[in-house]
């Protein structure tokens, strides 16, 4: 072989070679490019009728209405737990309640600043869709309300994925929305507000003083959405993000800055609410109410303004949903409102309307507009669709993974059952088989509680009990009861099968 043919081999080889190394590195780009931006966005408390999208007509929520009809309505997604802790946990961590650590709101310490405990902190170890998108890369932070364990215990947001936190750590804490402080990076962040407890309940009386000791300089949500913003806009390009907005709105108590009630005022007939039924006072709750919705909506539009001004629409899922349904306590009126969208139960229940929940999908280009999701699902789930966006193992055994669903592509996952069991409000259970829906409640005060039985597609108030009837479809409840139910760690949360006397 003379010297320039093997001169004219290497040169093939090398440009073989380089063509290779460049299709190696233009594959690894577009699997980071294919990685979207998440934002996942947590309302407090609010109902599954509180919505425009969802029927709601009185509380005015444009942003959102227009998020849900750039993307996908989903008409059948549930939170993991009828309150905020076991709620939150079953969202970071993929596990359905029988599998949960965190079960209920087990609350540590008191409401005042120095002896502010949080709740129960998640172990250390535990696997949360933050660490896995973390280990994909991606840039992580938690902005808003945590309940799940405060600095300097396991439950840090730093040592559950987070890179950067900023907000309330304990719920206690967030029952006021002019605290004294909130947290950034295990780091006090003092607010300019004087300490007032919230639970205080007055005497009925014309006296402006008695409304306006519940308000303060600093509005935390407002210091929140600005956190949330600076993420965003400050966030690296080469790599996707990851912002978790739990929202502490519009759980009460009923606290909104007065400019904003104005756009309500004369809307309803009201009369004061004096603290008789927990948190703080209002002159004018209706309005209030209303007005803390229309602000987490406004928040909403910010933050899709943000991720349009980097130019990142098209790369970034946006996500809404609740913790829960609409609550009972406070001043808030969920029959007036129709919070609940006509489902039975509210916040603490295992009814419909305590644990069916908002959930709205936005991307760009990927997701469809207009388009309504009938697909029963659950935040549960949230950790494997992350996973499969973040191309990572879906390891979460209890949830499924809806790209699929959301991109419009068939053989979508499906869950055989979905499971709830609530050890609070005397103990409660519930499970989703198809269309039936059985129900158990009063479990810590009745020896063999009962089955209640409903058929959701012909009964979605949960009306008429059908469990006489179908004594087949009871044996069926039970034996997967039995499958999904895992024993807690603690003896409050033991209510299906204690080994002590109850």
């Amino acid at each position: 072989m003379s010297i320039n043919h093997l001169r004219f081999v290497r040169l093939g080889l090398h440009l073989i070679l380089g063509i290779f190394i460049f299709a190696g590195c233009k594959k690894k780009q577009e699997q980071t490019v294919s990685s979207p931006n998440i934002i996942y966005i947590f309302a407090d408390d609010l109902g599954y009728g509180e919505l425009g999208a969802y029927g709601q007509e009185k509380i005015k929520t444009p942003n959102l209405d227009r998020l849900a009809a750039g993307g996908m309505r989903f008409t059948q997604h549930y939170t993991g737990a009828p309150v905020c802790a076991p709620s939150r946990y079953m969202l970071l961590t993929g596990t359905h309640a029988g599998h949960a650590y965190i079960r209920g709101n087990y609350e540590l310490g008191q409401f005042s600043d120095e002896m502010e405990g949080g709740q129960m902190p998640i172990p250390e170890t535990t696997p949360t869709l933050a660490k896995m998108l973390k280990k994909a890369g991606y840039q992580t932070a938690m902005v808003g309300k945590w309940g799940l364990g405060m600095n300097g215990t396991t439950g840090s947001p730093l040592l559950q994925g987070f890179d950067y936190y900023y907000g309330y750590l304990d719920q206690k804490q967030a029952h006021n929305y002019y605290p004294t402080h909130l947290w950034e990076n295990d780091k006090v962040s003092p607010l300019n507000n004087d300490y007032f407890l919230v639970h205080q309940p007055q005497e009925k009386g014309i006296d402006q003083k008695v409304f306006d000791q519940f308000k303060g300089r600093d509005y935390a949500p407002d210091r929140m959405i600005e956190k949330a913003l600076h993420f965003i806009d400050t966030t690296a390009t080469d790599k996707p993000f990851f912002l978790y907005y739990p929202s502490p709105i519009p759980h009460v108590s009923l606290q909104v800055p007065d400019s904003l009630v104005q756009e309500y005022l004369g809307s309803f007939e009201e009369t004061p609410y004096y603290g008789n039924s927990g948190y703080t006072a209002h002159q004018y709750p209706l309005s209030a109410y209303a007005a803390m919705i229309t602000h987490l909506d406004s928040e909403v539009g910010k933050i899709w303004e943000a991720v349009k001004a980097k130019g990142q629409e098209e790369n970034t899922l946006i996500l809404f949903s609740s913790d829960n349904g609409p609550t009972f306590a406070g001043g808030v009126d969920a029959d007036f409102f129709n919070s609940a969208g006509d489902l039975r139960g509210l916040k603490m229940d295992v009814y419909e309307g305590g644990i069916r929940v908002p959930f709205i999908a936005y991307w760009k280009n990927k997701i469809s507009a207009g388009q309504t999701s009938d697909l029963v699902s659950g935040h549960w789930d949230m950790y494997n669709t992350f996973a499969e966006l973040a191309h990572q193992e879906q390891s979460s055994p209890d949830g499924i993974s809806l790209v699929n669903e959301l991109l419009g592509i068939p053989h979508k996952q499906q869950h055989e059952y979905l499971y709830f069991e609530y050890p609070e409000k005397r103990g409660q259970v519930a499970l989703r088989w198809g269309d039936w829906k059985g129900v158990k409640v009063e479990m810590k005060t009745t020896t063999n509680a009962p089955w209640e039985l409903y058929n959701l597609k012909t009964d979605p108030q949960e009306k008429y009990n059908l469990a006489a009837k179908h004594p087949e479809i009871i044996h069926t409840m039970d034996s997967l009861q039995r499958r999904a139910h895992r024993h807690p760690h603690i003896r409050e949360w033991e209510f299906i099968d204690p080994k002590f006397k109850k």
